[in-house]
């Protein structure tokens, strides 16, 4: 059965996030995803506060931007997340958008070299290993976690391209998909982390693969669709996005099939956040537990 979550955009005030969240966890939502995008919210301390706010839903950040962040630091946060909160953390990473790196200073030659790396090394630290590493743009000398999570925590990569898909089968414990992502889309991506995970021996493992759903309802809906469709420039790419009723947002949810979870993505002017997780998990995910 497919998982449902739900976005809280980073558009959305910073205070706003404790009535929501509140909501989400009220209701029953599986999920509730968190983003790090430049130049608006921390998705650690963001997650941090969501995480305790809550008592039951899972909080993902999808994605930590690699370029910006040490991965010992990006360790010591993901383990101290784990510890205090065992089992409701999902923490992603990715190379970030490359002109936000320029911005900052951060933007390296090679991306998808850097995420391997940094894939490696962090998986290796949350394991409670030893690591030493001298890579391109990963250097670690004899580093370990004084508390490393209790038990085995997976990382999530963000891909889209080929290499970064076939990296994320070979190097992470999931994906995300953006909301750019048709469910043909979602198809081929599959069979790119498959080959991926092939390649590294790694068909025993479950791998997780999340994709984001651009979807509305309620008054304006098909508008605001449209409207974030055309800013993004993927108005003409088909099934992209979906705008209508419970009903057919389920239907949206189904062609997705191929992912292991899907998480509604409001518009970035969504008028009601709290009605749109009371949607998410009321209305939509009802739905989706009864298909065949």
């Amino acid at each position: 059965m497919t998982g449902l979550g739900a976005v809280l955009r980073p558009q959305l005030a910073p205070e706003r996030l404790r009535a929501v969240a509140q909501v989400a966890d009220e209701v029953g939502l599986e999920e509730l995803w968190l983003w790090e995008d430049c130049f608006r919210e921390g998705g650690i301390s963001s997650a941090a506060a969501v995480l305790a706010w809550t008592e039951r839903v899972r909080v993902g950040v999808g994605l930590l931007p690699v370029p910006l962040r040490n991965v010992a630091v990006t360790a010591m946060e993901a383990a101290t997340l784990h510890r205090m909160f065992p089992g409701r953390a999902v923490l992603g990473v990715g190379h970030g958008v490359q002109d936000w790196m320029g911005q900052v200073g951060a933007r390296v030659e090679s991306p998808v070299t850097l995420l391997r790396e940094y894939l490696l090394a962090l998986r290796a630290l949350l394991r409670g290993e030893r690591v030493s590493a001298e890579g391109r743009y990963v250097q670690l000398d004899d580093v370990a976690l004084d508390w490393p999570p209790e038990r085995a925590e997976g990382v999530l990569a963000g891909a889209t391209g080929p290499r970064s898909l076939r990296l994320a089968g070979e190097a992470a414990d999931g994906t995300v998909l953006t909301a750019n992502t048709p469910p043909d889309g979602v198809r081929r991506a599959r069979r790119l982390i498959d080959e991926g995970r092939a390649a590294a021996g790694r068909g025993d493992d479950v791998h997780k693969v999340v994709v984001y759903l651009l979807a509305a309802t309620g008054a304006g809906a098909r508008e605001r669709l449209r409207a974030e469709l055309v800013a993004e420039g993927v108005a003409d790419v088909p099934d992209l996005g979906v705008a209508g009723d419970a009903e057919g947002v389920a239907d949206a949810v189904r062609r997705l099939a191929e992912a292991g979870a899907v998480v509604l993505q409001p518009t970035g002017d969504e008028p009601d956040p709290e009605g749109f997780v009371r949607f998410a998990a009321e209305q939509v995910r009802p739905l989706v537990a009864a298909q065949p």
